[in-house]
């Protein structure tokens, strides 16, 4: 039996993760805050929402025994809060201060992890928030990573697609290139391991860009030689899948996609038990609580947990789910199906009448709605909404990297290049120098407070 529990609506802006201990659930937003809700009945604690980054939220979890959690953030640091008071117990910045797509604790709570922007992950030991490493993992943005069960191991996934697996100690075990076209979004190690004489292995879900999450088998033989084997490609999900999680006790894994889906598969079959399909936005993170209602059904969070508004898509929905085309590339077929999906079936026949493809639907404003024959106010009102809507969703879908800002990873509106040579938004580089010391988001060298326009016609400030 699956049904929905809660809609939890208090954010902002869209949420970009979730976590459960035993007694809690927290959600982190880009509207920089922390919510924590009890794993009971969902009430919000008192002491929530947690304020305390400079940026957007993008990762939160829970320490094993739940006393502790922690976020990062695009400000470049990994939060480490009371779970029971929300108090800011420390703060672990990243040497280079680059921003901070995710973070991962170690079951054992020793060390926290914080893969970046620019390639790099932190290792932090818990107990005395001291850094022990800073790693280069990659060439491109480090968007996944998590430790293995027994704590002596992780995995980093990369926007270049590779998954790598490292010892704590920084050594580097195994890779597997290409495990995801078009970059790995999200890993999880499951909880249980297997020992079999000299053999040790562990399942590891990875989802990606490709549509697919995959299950592997980590495994180290005679102490020393590591490989990692696709055990099984789950593919139920028509466009990029953002988050997955295994169950406690690995037997299912679940899954979030930009189709607005969440997949919940049989983990040792690879067998798709549920599909739930109660989000009208794309997924952006999941999670299991790690214990079990007096029904036995585990429970699942998953977001975006709707803020009731707001949030920016990461990639455009297309009009159909396997055509994830640009807006320009729509054809008259493309964009008579977005208005029957957008419940403005009556517009069908005038559009049809006008030939009006994608091209003619970017550039529809007021005027030319009514040239077309659409009187009615409301209709006019509604198809320019519903338009708005879609173009803000394409905007940030597919832009090559050079057209994010570094610091955000948002579109910039308004680049400027800074003395570093990187382009930065405008509003984004001048609260990062006014916040912080005089160094570069992308290098750490020190960075002359002057930005030019793309175009060299102007110095900021």
């Amino acid at each position: 039996m699956v049904s929905v529990l809660r809609t939890l609506e208090q954010h902002a802006d869209e949420v970009s993760g979730c976590a459960f201990s035993a007694s809690l659930l927290a959600t982190c937003s880009g509207d920089k805050t922390l919510r924590v809700y009890s794993a009971e009945d969902f009430s919000e604690c008192p002491f929530s929402p947690l304020s305390g980054h400079g940026y957007g939220v993008h990762c939160c979890c829970f320490t094993s025994c739940g006393s502790y959690l922690l976020s990062c953030s695009t400000d470049g640091a990994v939060a480490v809060w009371s779970a029971h008071t929300g108090e800011l117990l420390s703060t672990l910045e990243h040497p280079s201060r680059s921003p901070l797509r995710v973070c991962a604790v170690a079951l054992d709570s020793t060390l926290v992890l914080g893969g970046a922007c620019d390639g790099s992950v932190a290792l932090w030991d818990f107990s005395s928030k001291t850094l022990r490493r800073c790693l280069a993992v990659s060439e491109a943005s480090v968007m996944a990573c998590c430790f293995s069960p027994c704590s002596q191991m992780f995995v980093t996934g990369s926007t270049h697609g590779d998954l790598r697996l490292w010892g704590v100690d920084g050594s580097a075990l195994c890779v597997q290139k290409d495990a995801h076209d078009l970059g790995v979004t999200c890993c999880s190690f499951a909880p249980q391991f297997k020992v079999d004489g000299c053999c040790v292995e562990f399942r590891l879900a990875s989802c990606g860009q490709d549509n697919q999450l995959k299950i592997w088998i980590v495994s180290q033989r005679e102490g020393t030689v590591y490989s990692m084997k696709l055990l099984h490609v789950l593919s139920s999900q028509t466009a990029p899948v953002l988050s997955c999680a295994f169950s406690s006790d690995g037997a299912l894994v679940v899954s979030g996609s930009v189709d607005k889906t969440v997949a919940i598969y049989d983990a040792n079959l690879g067998t798709l038990l549920h599909s739930l399909k109660q989000h009208d936005r794309y997924v952006t993170a999941v999670a299991m609580s790690p214990t079990k209602p007096e029904d036995g059904d585990d429970t699942t969070v998953y977001g975006k947990i709707e803020p009731g508004g707001g949030g920016r898509r990461v990639r455009q929905e297309g009009p159909s789910d396997s055509s994830l085309t640009l807006l320009s590339d729509w054809s008259e077929e493309d964009v008579q199906k977005w208005l029957c999906d957008e419940g403005l079936e009556e517009l069908v026949e005038i559009f049809k009448t006008n030939n009006i493809d994608g091209p003619e639907l970017n550039r529809l404003n007021k005027e030319t709605a009514l040239e077309m024959g659409i009187e009615s106010v409301g209709l006019r009102g509604r198809l320019l909404r519903k338009l708005e809507s879609l173009k803000a969703a394409q905007s940030g879908s597919e832009a090559p990297d050079e057209f994010l800002c570094p610091i955000t990873r948002e579109l910039m509106r308004d680049p400027v290049i800074a003395a570093d040579g990187y382009s930065y938004e405008r509003e984004s580089i001048e609260s990062w120098i006014r916040g912080k010391a005089k160094s570069s988001p992308m290098t750490n060298l020190p960075l002359q407070t002057h930005c030019s326009p793309p175009t060299g016609r102007s110095r900021w400030p």
